[in-house]
């Protein structure tokens, strides 16, 4: 997610440079057949008017879907924070000897506690995993230069922020250790990793550690989870209709095609700098258009490791942290800070 308020020229050179080269190129060899004269056509502003007007009509629809996709998602991810502090203060107050005919220890019952935090943070870093793990359609598996430019963008403002191996360190910490290997091999960990919360309970409640009550309460927090995690994943593996997402790239393609034709011959005669002008003119407005469209683009997938993403890994650490305080401990792990004006 971006937090810096503004954005610096580099960055934008960064995001859109090659754009800005190719619509120089392209305003150029225009101007160069009307200076020269080998070229008369002149289009009137009416009809390119009118196209560019319905363009920037269907990309700001593109741009409406893709952020209500990107919304969507952080609001699940906020109702994962509630639901795991939920979660948290049910385990924390509804495990007792009240109901047990074997009485446990308190370091004992602190310990089916912590077991049963530590696997639902452990569930939260796997959710996060395998949503950044990419589909056919991200940017990641597109031609060559798709794929350079994202590789590059995840190095400086996306995945390279933080550590690849992550996920895999937190599991090993956080999962029993006659859990890890089975539940990691599984195709979905998340899911499985709340299966292994469902039978835990199960064991807790013929232990008489929770009563039926605060059992099936339990056990409606872990559907929740399911709910947050199905509803994630349905944005992950449902795209933008490509219909909608591959034709407005194709439409600005066209407008800014037929805009030097109609720009260029109405500036190139406003003196010593018209020529100039003119080329400017028409790479800025291509600019404006495919930036409008770069945005869209890159905000319709949430979870593909880019620096408009969702802030998991930060939500992630944010639960940790307060999981771990309702069981008492004090050695917490740092909040999740900004880097390079993005927070991940």
């Amino acid at each position: 997610m971006i937090v810096k308020r503004g954005i610096s020229l580099k960055q934008a050179m960064e995001w859109s440079g090659h754009h800005v080269i190719w619509l120089l190129l392209w305003s150029s060899s225009v101007a160069f057949l009307y200076v020269y004269n080998l070229i008369e056509l002149k289009l009137p502003w009416l009809p390119i008017s009118i196209i560019g007007t319905a363009v920037a009509f269907y990309v700001g629809f593109k741009n409406n879907s893709a952020y209500d996709r990107m919304w969507e998602a952080r609001k699940i991810w906020g109702g994962i924070v509630n639901s795991s502090r939920s979660w948290g203060m049910y385990v924390d107050g509804f495990i007792t000897n009240q109901f047990t005919n074997k009485p446990l220890s308190d370091a004992e019952i602190k310990s089916v506690k912590s077991r049963l935090i530590y696997r639902h943070i452990a569930w939260l870093y796997a959710l996060r995993s395998q949503l950044l793990v990419s589909t056919e359609w991200e940017h990641i598996n597109q031609n060559i230069l798709y794929r350079l430019s994202t590789q590059l963008m995840q190095k400086n403002y996306g995945l390279g922020l933080v550590q690849d191996e992550l996920t895999g360190d937190e599991l090993q910490r956080l999962l029993p250790k006659d859990e890890h290997d089975h539940l990691l091999n599984a195709s979905n960990t998340a899911t499985q990793i709340i299966n292994e919360q469902s039978r835990d309970l199960r064991t807790l409640r013929n232990d008489g550690l929770v009563d039926d009550f605060r059992h099936m309460e339990l056990s409606k927090t872990l559907s929740a989870f399911y709910d947050h995690q199905g509803k994630a994943e349905r944005i992950k593996k449902f795209p933008l209709p490509r219909q909608y997402a591959n034709l407005s790239r194709i439409f600005i393609g066209i407008f800014i095609f037929l805009v030097p034709f109609s720009m260029i011959p109405s500036l190139i005669n406003l003196g010593t700098w018209g020529a100039a002008i003119s080329v400017m003119m028409t790479a800025l407005i291509g600019w404006v258009y495919m930036m409008m469209e770069i945005v869209g683009d890159y905000s319709e997938n949430p979870f593909q490791g880019m620096p408009n993403d969702i802030p998991m890994l930060s939500l992630c650490r944010t639960i940790e942290i307060d999981l771990l305080e309702m069981l008492g401990e004090t050695d917490l792990p740092a909040p999740i800070k900004t880097k390079s004006g993005v927070l991940m």
